[in-house]
């Protein structure tokens, strides 16, 4: 559905209304700022609670699961009363995939920003690279279990998978865009197909070293210089 209608006031929440529901699917660049558009608060305390939930809720799911968090549990961390938490949310999943939302755009600034094209001149490149791939260790170490748990939602819930889909989509496709911008002439002749698998060697490669997937058979700081110099090698030959 694509959020263009004019916004209804709610609980100090204004909701844009879809201006053509159930007919056209949400492009990916809509699914990252799904909540962005979709509410408008009319009130500071709107805005406070919202947050108040999202966070609680973050929490929860990652000392607990998604399984053993219940409303109850988030509005209590959050201060409110369940009845307020079913003000801003339908359900629990519909708190859970802002808060993945969340956990997703943080780690695509905080990898993607870096990669801009200047920054691949010369022998930079390789320090350029690694540096890519510290941060996405260091983010997914950081919150192995917000990883684990949005990992496990991918495999069994659509609505947690099509964000999942979107946040891929929109990194390969940047990807792509900076691998034709900086590789050298005729050394990546499917700029497309190049970003997939760097996308997917840097992803399971990280998940591994976060400990998502089990222990890595080999040492982090091998895996690293190993993910670094293959994508090297990829996008520049040597």
């Amino acid at each position: 559905m694509r959020f263009t209608g004019g916004p209804v006031k709610q609980n100090g929440v204004a909701r844009v209304k879809p201006s053509n529901p159930g007919r056209l699917p949400p492009t990916p660049e809509e699914l990252l700022l799904l909540d962005g558009v979709a509410r408008r608060f009319t009130q500071d305390r709107a805005r406070k609670t919202f947050e108040a939930l999202v966070e609680a809720a973050a929490q929860s799911f990652i000392e607990h699961g998604y399984d053993a968090t219940g409303t109850p549990d988030i509005a209590e961390r959050a201060g409110v009363s369940v009845g307020t938490f079913y003000r801003y949310f339908d359900d629990k999943k519909q708190v859970y995939l802002e808060v993945a939302r969340r956990h997703l755009v943080t780690a695509y600034h905080e990898v993607m920003d870096r990669l801009t094209p200047e920054r691949f001149a010369g022998k930079a490149r390789h320090d350029t690279i690694a540096e890519a791939i510290d941060v996405m260790v260091s983010i997914m170490t950081a919150h192995p279990g917000m990883s684990r748990v949005f990992l496990e939602m991918t495999l069994r819930d659509p609505d947690v998978s099509a964000l999942a889909k979107a946040f891929d989509d929109v990194a390969r496709q940047r990807l792509a865009t900076l691998v034709s911008t900086i590789a050298p002439p005729g050394m990546v002749p499917d700029p497309d197909a190049t970003a997939f698998i760097i996308h997917l060697a840097a992803v399971e490669c990280t998940n591994y070293l976060a400990g998502v997937r089990g222990e890595p058979p080999v040492s982090p700081e091998r895996a690293k210089l190993a993910l670094t110099a293959f994508i090297e090698r990829a996008l520049f030959g040597r």
